[in-house]
């Protein structure tokens, strides 16, 4: 049997990829679900007006989803008798948030389309919607996502930027997903909005030197050396309920919370993207929403692999 030549495999394999590539789309429910979106995006608001710190836990939802497998909805499947999910991996565990927000706009979903909508396609609107609402960008999120079938602790624990992770780590984590160093310092913009637990910046704000003494000591009121570690402080001291370019000025002024936050704007490759932000409100939301649509691209499955969960809890 004669092989076809290199320039017809090469030919072939583009064609494959652009088909691939072309099974996510911004209309893909236009004809199946027509509906789902505006449905999804009224769990959402109404999610949010309850709790305005929502927001920030959807975001952080599809982000810890799409770094793990891709995005798959692996990061909303519970723990079975042979399967230790994301859930509990450290990085989520008593942390991640929102995760009943997703399964409530899924009921609704089901309701108008059943079986049609992925998990993983409310996870990437979620986290749209959630950002309009606080005054964040909005941008088109293409659509077609499968969700996957298996989830994995270990994989989350190995993939997720650990909150001490230094620049060089975090740009080397966010490249092997296909994000640029820029995007990683948009995507970390998202820390406009939302709190941390104690434990997670206590080192930072009683051991480091590259923090404001001011801002040190208020965070110190709230966070023990020995105790409270899932007592709370906002990412953004100054609006940490409005999507802003806020977070670059206290960067500027160091008065990052987290040690991956304070890295960004501490002598290296970063500092120079921080400060354009800190300037340019406009400019870090468009790049945020580019970042946004780039991370929810990451290693979607499609086409027949999966399955389209009928409770995003578990695998039908």
């Amino acid at each position: 049997m004669s092989m076809p030549p290199p320039v017809v495999v090469a030919f072939t394999l583009l064609l494959f990829g652009l088909a691939c590539d072309a099974q996510l789309s911004s209309s893909f429910y236009d004809q199946t679900c027509p509906t789902a979106l505006t449905t999804i995006r009224t769990v959402i608001r109404q999610a949010i007006s309850q709790e305005r710190r929502m927001a920030a836990s959807l975001i952080r939802l599809h982000f810890h989803d799409c770094f793990v497998q891709g995005c798959d909805a692996s990061i909303l499947l519970d723990d079975t008798p042979s399967m230790i999910g994301e859930q509990n991996a450290a990085p989520n565990r008593n942390s991640a948030r929102g995760y009943g927000v997703i399964h409530k706009a899924k009921t609704e979903v089901e309701k108008i389309c059943p079986g049609v909508v992925s998990c993983a396609d409310i996870l990437a609107v979620a986290a749209r919607d959630a950002s309009f609402a606080v005054g964040g960008p909005s941008w088109t999120v293409k659509l077609g996502r499968r969700d996957s079938t298996t989830a994995s602790k270990t994989l989350a624990e190995n993939e997720l930027p650990h909150f001490q992770a230094g620049l060089d780590r975090l740009i080397s984590i966010f490249s092997n997903k296909g994000l640029s160093t820029r995007d990683m310092v948009a995507l970390s913009g998202s820390h406009t909005i939302g709190q941390a637990q104690c434990f997670l910046f206590r080192s930072r704000i009683y051991n480091q030197t590259n923090i404001d003494a001011g801002f040190a000591s208020t965070r110190r009121r709230n966070c023990p050396t020995s105790s409270g570690n899932g007592n709370l402080a906002p990412l953004d001291l100054v609006t940490p309920n409005s999507f802003d370019n806020n977070y670059f000025k206290n960067l500027v002024q160091r008065k990052g919370l987290l040690e991956t936050d304070q890295v960004l704007f501490n002598g290296g490759s970063t500092d120079s993207i921080v400060t354009e932000y800190s300037r340019d409100p406009t400019m870090f939301k468009s790049d945020f929403a580019a970042a946004m649509i780039k991370m929810g691209n990451i290693q979607p499955l499609t086409g027949l692999e999966g399955e389209i969960r009928n409770i995003c809890g578990i695998v039908n």
